[in-house]
């Protein structure tokens, strides 16, 4: 089941919902899915409609046509009000934190070009799967306008050097570069990233949720943390998580034998 109005940019596709896993496809290929602050704002609320919701395990996000998203709109830069343009920053970083606290999984699904915030779209997702030809890139160098915010996101899912090469230069990161840096999982043919996509979002899916939320949540919070105080930390998480209904099930199917049975 797909869900769009004629006035849409972000479309909600629930094929797979039984299964715990939502498609949500930026649909403006006409402007190649540019991060506008209209779109932006769109996608944010349907984010947070999915995590309302409270059952959507794997939210997988992709770009219908030619690109997954080419960035920012830059008429809207370039001819915005300095409040305008800070709008449509304030709205990206939104999103962008949105993903990264979410309880759901993200997965990136990348056909074709993803380009300036739509590489930090791509790199701030938890997973990653993309098309052989997909290509990335933060080109903002070449106009004079450095790719900051997307630095933000890059630096924290590539190498720093990696990471640099891409703002500094503006060169395109072909998908096979871009796996080989650590900024997408899986290569796939031209045409395939869905597929994969799904795929990958099902060997998540099939765990239980309340695992999966907390295990990204803590994840994500150890990273900021100096090793020592990320080991602490990290242990008593696990000392907290033998109590749990789900590593309780876990356990006693593994010594078992049989299928685990979540309490989700």
């Amino acid at each position: 089941m797909e869900e769009r109005s004629d006035a849409t940019m972000v479309r909600r596709d629930r094929r797979h919902a039984e299964a715990g896993i939502e498609r949500v496809v930026l649909a403006h290929p006409v402007r190649r899915n540019a991060l506008s602050r209209a779109l932006l704002q769109e996608l944010d609320e349907v984010l947070a409609a999915i995590e309302a919701e409270g059952r959507v395990k794997v939210v997988i996000l992709a770009g219908e046509g030619p690109a997954f998203s080419a960035g920012h709109d830059l008429r809207e830069l370039r001819f915005g009000a300095t409040d305008e343009v800070a709008a449509v920053f304030d709205a990206c970083a939104a999103v962008m934190t949105r993903i990264r606290t979410m309880a759901a999984i993200v997965v990136a699904e990348i056909e074709g070009v993803a380009t300036a915030a739509g590489c930090q779209l791509v790199a701030t997702a938890d997973l990653a799967v993309a098309g052989a030809d997909a290509r990335f890139a933060t080109p903002g160098v070449k106009i004079g306008y450095f790719c900051t915010t997307p630095g933000v996101a890059l630096g924290r899912s590539v190498g720093r050097k990696a990471a640099l090469e891409m703002l500094l230069t503006g060169d395109f990161a072909s998908a096979d570069e871009a796996r080989s840096m650590g900024l997408i999982n899986v290569v796939v043919p031209p045409g395939k990233a869905e597929t994969e996509a799904f795929a990958l979002a099902g060997r998540v899916a099939r765990h239980a949720r309340a695992t999966l939320v907390a295990g990204k949540r803590d994840f994500y919070r150890q990273l900021e943390m100096p090793e020592a105080e990320a080991l602490r930390f990290a242990s008593g998480i696990m000392v907290e998580q033998v109590a749990r209904d789900e590593a309780r099930e876990g356990m006693s199917a593994f010594l078992e034998k049989r299928e685990p049975v979540w309490p989700d």
